[in-house]
């Protein structure tokens, strides 16, 4: 059996896009076949039907209207597909045959432009990633193709250093080469949430510097090959999608990673910047508390500059500055924000525009946002700071668009740019008469009904029209035998009615419908010139959005502000971070007015380098830290922070291990997920980093975690390349003795009060380590049973009686041994001390020389002293055994 010529086209169409959902274009329909079709019906909740195809089975299929395609479309893609759009490209009436199809659009989660389904505070980028591996250098580069942004950078090549960016910029789709190793493929899904198209390797190899120069205006050939290699494929797989050259992509920004603070997954996600651990949506995240912009652009800005805070000191000030002077002047802050509320989406309609899919509400969208243009600039003339001086000198009014498009566009045009109403009286002669013609012809039509009804005296005579029969007379049976005989010319008969036609009604249908029909082919015409004297000008346009995006958050910041209370910091570069009654800036806002407790915060490069929090659980640790690091986070924005005080010093990473969490798909327990986290910490810190770290060596034995805690702080404080700042909560209280022992921890608790054999969390963070953890006090404020509760009490006295009577008997043990260590060396002293006298004796025969004796002796007298005044009894096994360690060290040292 062969395939039928329709099916047999489909075949040839669907081999070029293997890899999409094909909507296959039949008269009113998009049609999926086969395992398109069984996986759309699945997807959408279509009905799965059947087709013949030529073959043996019928073909499963399963279908929607073309004009509903758009939510299908939305949904496909939300769950990670792709769409590849197949359209008749050729009059039906002129094709041999079959009518001739192709694939006029490939829609993919990176190319989705679809605002209904986008949203307005969020970037939705493509990435391409281009690895040399010889050169062991990588490129990434991104593209919104929905606002026109397109960036790219070069670094080291490391994997980490690639999550760190899809971190960042949060891709949906992510191209990448079919040559990269299952291994870190599969590291790649499991990382990032984006949809992974790969290529071949040659897809990344071609020459494109003359292919961007062709793309973007103003390009000179100035990156690097492999970076030419990360923007051209992106742009390549951007053209072959869309089918058709995107003008609002027009300009390559480059940027360096070391011009941001570098935040990992796993810290944004602690740290819940722009969304919240549990709920995993903006409620109860930063950016929630923070996003009080006036304008879609301003959000997705806003979100940048949190996901992206600056490094250099200069441009943080100059943010502080433009912040201070809106929160010092509160009519220009209120006039500023009453403006920015009526623009639009300016980056967003441009995108559009690019695509040829704008309409004309959205360019009275767009004349709207213009007309608001001068306001804001007028409101910022006088500014002294820099960044709003930059503002105002930067914003192009754009007036001459905003006249073309205000003498051009009706007010309120229609929905579709293809059925008219669209063009303004007096912008152009020949619409104006057309619509007179269409105008008249139609109140010559309202004047028929009334002069008929007087003829003939049927008053239920009445004039209609429909797309097919055109206009008619109608009058009901009732009245058929007062009609007058020839006067009207049958048209069509209905079940109770008849309709007719004159002569005369004949001439005036095909004048009026000639000019509509007219009128709107013309109203077409015209809008897409206008929407082509809009694109070009869209570099113009891009510039003033994007200084309108910034401005915003600007605004923003002071409006949070002055609302909650934030002090702007200091920032400086000496390495210490100085907070005065800092509070959270998320859970402040979460709990009843006036009751979070603020708290101070020193740390720095020397006596305060390493915090170690101790206390119960509940207590607010956690809190406390995270605050610490939103607050620096913040400040190197540009934000006002919540404080009455801040001096921070610029941090080029923060890192954070908090939580349980496991992966058990990628075969990494709670506690393996724990440990991955700490060495990425370790391996990747600098000294000019902050690092959280809350609980580390919780999810192995007490002892095993207690010593992976321990070597951790000692690596922190002792590696002379890191010393980072860091805040260390543990309930490993055996920890806090090191204050005394590493130079940089100093101890801090969490105050708690106990009252009525119940304990109530002060939240307040002081100096000195907590005693005990209050586990049990913990679990009974949770609601366990009574009867749990004091049986745990019970349990913890027999444990506590039993550690006791384990201690004394190691102790005893150790004593012996350490006894014995002693008396060897107390005898390899005597021995040094009377081969050193008689040799000094020999060689010398007065008392003053006798007494240069080997520097050794003395250390190991010392030795000797601190073995005798050790106070075995006193001491936990684990105590005894790291002293037991260390002593042994120590004479082994003496004795090489």
């Amino acid at each position: 059996m062969a395939l039928t010529p329709m099916m047999r086209q489909y075949f040839e169409v669907k081999e070029n896009y293997k890899d999409c959902i094909l909507f296959f274009r039949l008269g009113d329909f998009y049609e999926m076949f086969f395992e398109d079709a069984e996986t759309a019906a699945k997807e959408l909740e279509l009905v799965l039907t059947g087709r013949d195809c030529g073959l043996e089975n019928r073909a499963p299929m399963c279908g929607i209207p073309f004009h509903a395609a758009n939510n299908y479309i939305g949904r496909l893609i939300s769950k990670g597909y792709k769409v590849a759009i197949c359209e008749q490209v050729e009059d039906p009436a002129l094709a041999k045959g079959i009518v001739k199809r192709d694939v006029i659009k490939v829609i993919t989660p990176g190319t989705y432009i679809d605002s209904s389904f986008l949203e307005e505070s969020k970037n939705n980028y493509i990435m391409s990633i281009s690895i040399n591996s010889s050169l062991n250098i990588c490129s990434v580069a991104l593209s919104d193709i929905s606002t026109g942004e397109f960036l790219t950078t070069e670094f080291k090549f490391s994997w980490n250093t690639i999550f760190d960016e899809i971190a960042k910029f949060a891709p949906n789709e992510i191209i990448i080469s079919k040559s990269t190793s299952e291994d870190d493929l599969k590291n790649l899904r499991n990382y990032s949430k984006a949809l992974l198209t790969t290529r071949d390797e040659i897809y990344f190899e071609e020459d494109f510097s003359n292919t961007l120069k062709e793309y973007f205006k103003d390009y000179s050939g100035e990156l690097s090959e492999i970076q030419e290699s990360a923007a051209g494929s992106l742009m390549k797989y951007i053209n072959e999608t869309q089918k058709i050259s995107l003008s609002n992509i027009n300009k390559i920004t480059v940027y360096n990673i070391f011009d941001y603070m570098t935040i990992d997954n796993n810290t944004r996600r602690n740290l819940e910047l722009t969304e919240s651990l549990y709920g995993k949506g903006k409620q109860g995240s930063l950016l929630h508390v923070m996003d009080k912009t006036e304008t879609s652009m301003g959000s997705r800005n806003l979100r940048k500059w949190i996901e992206q805070p600056l490094l250099n000191k200069k441009h943080i000030e100059d943010r502080l500055d433009a912040v201070s002077e809106l929160t010092n002047n509160l009519l220009l802050k209120e006039e500023l924000k009453t403006n920015l509320k009526d623009i639009y989406d300016i980056e967003r309609i441009l995108g559009k525009v690019s695509n040829k899919n704008v309409n004309a509400k959205d360019l009275i969208s767009l004349k709207v946002s213009l007309s608001k243009i001068p306001d804001i600039k007028r409101s910022i003339k006088d500014s002294s700071s820099k960044l709003l001086k930059y503002y105002y000198n930067n914003i192009d009014e754009l007036s001459d668009l905003h006249e073309l498009l205000d003498k051009a566009i009706l007010d309120d045009p229609g929905l579709t740019i293809k059925d008219g109403n669209i063009i303004k009286d007096g912008y152009n002669e020949s619409v104006d008469e057309l619509r007179v013609a269409k105008k008249s012809g139609k109140q010559w039509i309202s004047d028929l009904e009334n002069r008929e009804r007087d003829f003939t005296g049927i008053r239920s005579l009445k004039v209609g029209y429909n797309k097919v029969f055109g206009y008619y007379i109608e009058i009901s049976k009732a009245n058929y035998s007062s009609i007058p005989e020839g006067r009207y010319i049958r048209k069509q008969t209905l079940s109770n009615a008849e309709r007719y036609i004159t002569e005369e009604l004949k001439t005036m249908e095909d004048k009026i419908l000639g000019a509509e029909e007219k009128l709107i082919s013309l109203e077409y015409e015209l809008f897409n010139e206008i929407r082509d004297l809009v694109d070009k000008e869209i570099d113009r346009l891009q510039n003033t959005a994007r200084q309108i995006a910034e401005l915003d958050s600007i605004a923003c910041f002071a409006t949070l502000a002055l609302e909650n209370n934030y002090v702007k910091p200091t920032i400086n570069t000496e390495g210490f971070i100085d907070i005065k009654e800092g509070r959270h800036p998320v859970v402040e806002k979460v709990i009843p007015n006036g009751e979070f407790i603020s708290n101070n915060t020193l740390v720095n490069k020397d006596d305060k380098q390493l915090l170690l929090i101790t206390g119960p659980n509940m207590a607010g640790k956690s809190t406390y830290m995270r605050q610490v690091a939103l607050i620096t986070l913040m400040a190197q924005m540009g934000s006002f922070v919540p404080a009455e005080s801040a001096n921070i010093s610029i941090v080029d990473k923060i890192f954070t291990r908090i939580g349980a969490s496991d992966d058990l798909a990628g075969g990494k327990s709670t506690f393996m997920v724990e440990m991955w986290e700490v060495s990425n910490i370790l391996n990747n810190a600098t000294k000019d980093s902050l690092v959280l770290l809350d609980e580390v060596g919780r999810g192995t034995s007490t002892y095993d975690g207690l010593s992976i805690a321990w070597s951790v702080i000692e690596y922190i404080c002792k590696s002379e390349n890191l010393r980072c700042k860091t805040l260390f909560a543990t309930h490993y209280h055996e920890l806090t003795k090191l204050e005394n022992e590493l130079r940089g921890v100093k101890n801090y608790s969490v105050a708690v009060k106990e009252l009525d054999n119940t304990i109530v969390f002060l939240r307040k963070i002081i100096e000195g380590g907590a005693d005990q953890s209050y586990g049990i006090e913990v679990a009974k404020l949770a609601g366990l049973p009574k009867k749990v509760i004091d049986r745990a009490k019970d349990i913890l006295k027999h444990l506590e009686n039993e550690n006791v009577a384990d201690t004394k008997k190691i102790a005893i043990e150790n004593k012996e041994v350490l006894e014995e260590v002693a008396t060897d060396i107390k005898e390899d002293v005597e021995e040094v001390y009377i081969n050193n006298h008689k040799t000094n004796k020999k060689k010398h025969n007065h008392a003053q020389d006798s007494l240069q004796m080997d520097f050794s002796l003395i250390a190991k007298e010392n030795l000797v002293n601190d073995i005798a005044k050790l106070d075995i009894l006193s001491m936990n096994p684990m105590e005894a055994m790291n002293k037991l360690y260390t002593i042994v060290s120590e004479a082994k040292k003496l004795k090489d």
